[in-house]
């Protein structure tokens, strides 16, 4: 028997018709992603208001509800801010890459 896999975002029901105010509920993802998709959503002066919850520590997803100001699509600020956090995460691991190839971290030796 093959196991459905559920999509990884997916919109929850009761949302507006013009996506203007939605929950999203995004599959395999925890804390993590949740609290940086909610800071970095936030940053979007459009958007009214985001949170985020983890519904149950035995549900595999969180749940993102956006609303936006006059309208506005809660879908493309989504992906919008899914893609802007994918260039923060890209950069940051830009530098720690360049400082490990210049050797300029510190060393830390734990003694007994």
């Amino acid at each position: 028997m093959t196991e459905s896999i559920p999509p990884k975002i997916r919109i929850m029901q009761g949302a507006s018709s013009d996506l203007s105010a939605a929950t999203y509920q995004i599959y395999d993802e925890s804390h993590t992603i949740g609290n940086a998709l909610r800071w970095m959503l936030m940053k979007n002066p459009k958007v009214e208001f985001c949170g985020y919850s983890v519904p149950h520590p035995s549900e595999n997803f969180i749940q993102v509800r956006i609303q936006m100001y006059d309208n506005l699509s809660s879908l493309q600020a989504l992906i919008t801010a899914l893609s802007d956090l994918d260039d923060v995460c890209e950069t940051i691991e830009d530098a720690y890459i360049m400082s490990l190839r210049e050797d300029k971290f510190e060393r830390w030796e734990e003694k007994s």
